[in-house]
């Protein structure tokens, strides 16, 4: 081969790879053997692996804590359609890719490898989520809003004859007990159904330069006054922390409805700690508003050393009504991640069932 066309060879083999390293889309090319011939550094960082050479090894090994990509590769030379716009979740990262698998052929036509290209589409899911659930919200919010007129009314009727009935039978213990009941079990249902309002009313938040740890320690004091804690202990480990643009109201009953869930599930013994972080790469946890440029992030973990809990109530856990509680409007949480998802943040869990639960709120700092 001439020198010229030798150079040129070599100048386009370059470019290309340099082309691939830095295309916003996750890459990764095997050969027919199973070896990884190319991978990127956007596909090293969805899959989460640590920088050094993977040339040559096979792609089962090194990704085996991504089983759903093995097998995605694992039929690219069986099936006779490949998958093409597809999507997938990696339940080790809780990330939802796009992808699309094709065969590399060589001059003859001959399949020598596949190619797995792919995009990060976890902020759109989550947008998306939101808009359903926005509309979800809208069509229960007129029908809640009506029922919740409808109910109000009469539960203020039947607490204040309830408390004129008590006053008449000022000398019989028993029918005292009684009224009081009614009266109880009244508050108790206004209660529930100014929690459902507040949960289908749409989110507006005040935001301002808010401080994490006032709306931390407001939090402590709300859900104290609300929730016998017992001898819970309860340890705040916050670091200096830029001041976030945030409604400091609307994060104090997240982190109050946090707590509260925390030491309805500890039962009055054990420990709750609460600790935060500035994030600034998506390897910190950053977030990612247009899917690959990090901002400046504020992660809180909220943790507990109580029973944790079973996976089929993990998943269910931020659903609206669901509730593994004898009382309860199932609403708490359902409003967590809904005053979350308003700050344009994210809440996860990690749990297992009787090693405890930790919950993530991740915000970014803003302007």
């Amino acid at each position: 081969m001439p020198k010229s066309a030798e150079r040129s060879t070599r100048l386009a083999d370059v470019f290309f790879r340099h082309m691939v390293g830095n295309m916003r889309n996750g890459v990764l090319a095997i050969d027919r053997a199973g070896g990884v011939v190319l991978m990127n550094e956007e596909a090293r960082r969805l899959f989460r692996l640590p920088a050094g050479d993977v040339d040559g090894r096979p792609y089962a090994d090194l990704l085996h804590e991504h089983p759903e990509i093995v097998r995605v590769l694992g039929g690219a030379f069986e099936l006779k359609a490949l998958p093409n716009r597809a999507e997938l979740r990696l339940k080790a990262t809780d990330t939802v890719i796009g992808y699309t698998l094709s065969l590399v052929r060589d001059d003859q036509g001959e399949p020598v490898g596949a190619a797995l290209f792919f995009k990060d589409l976890t902020h759109v899911e989550q947008i998306e989520e939101r808009e359903r659930l926005r509309d979800r919200l809208a069509a229960v919010g007129e029908m809640a809003a009506v029922m919740a007129h409808e109910i109000k009314n009469p539960l203020a009727g039947i607490e204040v004859l309830a408390g004129l009935l008590r006053r008449k039978v000022a000398d019989n213990p028993d029918a005292q007990a009684l009224a009081q009941d009614i009266i109880s079990e009244a508050k108790m249902a206004n209660a529930i159904v100014q929690e459902v309002l507040a949960f289908v009313r749409p989110v507006r938040l005040q935001v301002d330069r808010t401080s994490l740890s006032d709306a931390i320690t407001s939090a402590v004091t709300l859900a104290d006054g609300k929730v016998s804690r017992g001898s819970i202990l309860v340890d705040i480990d916050l670091p200096e922390l830029p001041t976030l643009g945030a409604d400091q109201h609307q994060l104090t009953q997240v982190f109050c409805n946090l707590l509260i869930n925390a030491f309805e599930a500890l039962e009055g013994r054990g420990r709750v700690e609460i600790k935060a972080r500035l994030a600034n790469t998506a390897a910190e946890g950053a977030l990612l508003p247009d899917g690959h440029v990090p901002v400046p992030t504020v992660v809180v973990e909220v943790s507990d050393d109580g029973p944790g809990m079973p996976a089929d109530v993990a998943e269910k856990i931020f659903n609206p009504f669901f509730t593994t509680k004898a009382q309860g409007s199932g609403l708490g949480l359902a409003i967590v991640r809904k005053i979350v998802d308003a700050h344009e943040g994210r809440i996860d869990m990690t749990t297992a069932d009787g090693r405890g639960t930790k919950f993530s709120v991740t915000l970014p700092v803003g302007k």
